[in-house]
């Protein structure tokens, strides 16, 4: 299906249709897995020249243009490069548009591996290192300096979710010459259409809802058309390119991620509704509850939620929190999230500076599956019962 004339379709149609022409390939529903480093040209010329489509497997095969393809449309991007993590697509477009001497403003609510980024590899290439409030909005201006060239947002924040408001923040960020880069791995482009609210790069963790079954790492990162030359430029200088495997299996997820998107939310919403009734939760920390501080910003820029959120406990400690933990049977204890499985993780707020941790008690972070939501009810309420025992 033509970009044109896909468009106008509903999402789960493009979704299941983006990223491949069956006819280029005879005929076959899914683009070939191109294992690829040598390629050969025609001539002599052609190889001097470069005068062919693919020259080298570290700078794109039919695999990879595929995805690349596909997330160009979700996006709305001018290019899209694949790389084989979702950190690694952090990275990537820090080290595009950062210079030794330059300042960048990260959101303190940021990815704990961003910030461990930034606080190490950064600093010692010789780049000033700023956290801002996550609620800030317009008033990052006053924070911005002559040499301030990147502005990285991530909204919702990790663990926390924390709303920010990325037009403003865009606006008072170009108007000061800076790019902007967002992590938008909890909404997905289906949710939040970055680019569309003043978002340069947009960065996602392809591990979680594109790939949907927790067995494959992979990151995505979209520009613009003004930045998407040099984010390529260093693409191709950084020679970080993904597995074509792995590249194949997220363009398989991303065929069912929207209806697998719909029940998470679904899943997850009634669960987060229902926590804010139990006994031993302080707070539920979900943007797409009214409860939310953020939820009027959350209603007016996103069309919809996925399946993550925090929990607050009322009281206690670490001792608490592992209790509840313990307890569970249906939520795994694991890291990243996105895929058919729930999982549970205690959250460690020690590194932040402004956006610290609630003063109730231990944060849980949940990850709601696609499990029958009243089982997955029953293993939180055995979790709250051993944390209040505790």
């Amino acid at each position: 299906m033509a970009k044109s004339e896909n468009v106008s379709k509903g999402i789960n149609t493009r979704l299941a249709h983006m990223g491949n022409d069956p006819h280029a390939y005879f005929g076959f529903v899914n683009p070939p897995v191109v294992h690829a480093s040598t390629v050969l040209f025609r001539s002599a010329e052609t190889m001097a020249n470069r005068n062919q489509r693919y020259t080298y497997g570290t700078h794109g095969t039919p695999t990879t243009d595929a995805l690349a393809a596909a997330m160009d449309e979700l996006e709305g991007s001018a290019g899209t490069v694949i790389v084989p993590s979702g950190l690694a697509a952090v990275v990537l477009p820090m080290l595009a548009f950062l210079s030794a001497g330059d300042h960048a403003l990260i959101t303190d609510s940021v990815y704990a591996p961003t910030r461990n980024f930034a606080d190490t590899m950064l600093k010692r290439f010789g780049l000033e290192i700023e956290y801002y409030d996550p609620l800030i909005g317009a008033g990052i201006s006053a924070l911005m300096k002559p040499n301030t060239k990147v502005v990285f947002t991530e909204s919702p924040g990790s663990n926390t979710f924390e709303i920010q408001d990325i037009p403003a923040i865009a606006d008072a960020a170009h108007a000061g010459g800076a790019v902007v880069l967002m992590d938008n791995t909890w909404a997905t482009p289906l949710y939040f259409k970055a680019l569309d609210f003043g978002v340069d790069v947009s960065i996602h963790a392809a591990t979680k809802y594109p790939a949907g079954h927790s067995d494959v790492l992979l990151g995505t990162v979209s520009a613009n058309a003004a930045c998407w030359p040099r984010l390529h430029d260093t693409f191709r200088a950084m020679g970080c390119c993904a597995a074509p495997d792995d590249v194949y299996q997220v363009l398989r997820g991303l065929r069912t991620m929207g209806v697998r998107l719909e029940r998470h939310q679904e899943s997850a919403l009634d669960i987060a509704r229902w926590l804010e009734r139990q006994p031993g939760v302080a707070h539920v920390l979900h943007p797409a509850l009214e409860s939310h501080p953020g939820h009027k910003l959350w209603s007016r820029d996103f069309a919809g939620s996925s399946g993550i959120f925090s929990v607050v406990l009322s009281g206690g400690g670490a001792k608490q929190a592992h209790a509840f933990l313990d307890a569970l049977e249906i939520f795994g204890l694991g890291y990243s999230w996105g895929g058919f499985e729930s999982l549970a993780v205690p959250v460690f707020l020690g590194d932040r500076t402004i956006a610290k941790a609630p003063a109730e008690g231990p944060v849980i972070r949940l990850q709601i599956g696609l499990e029958d939501v009243e089982d997955l009810k029953a293993d939180i309420a055995r979790g709250l019962a051993a944390a209040a025992g505790a």
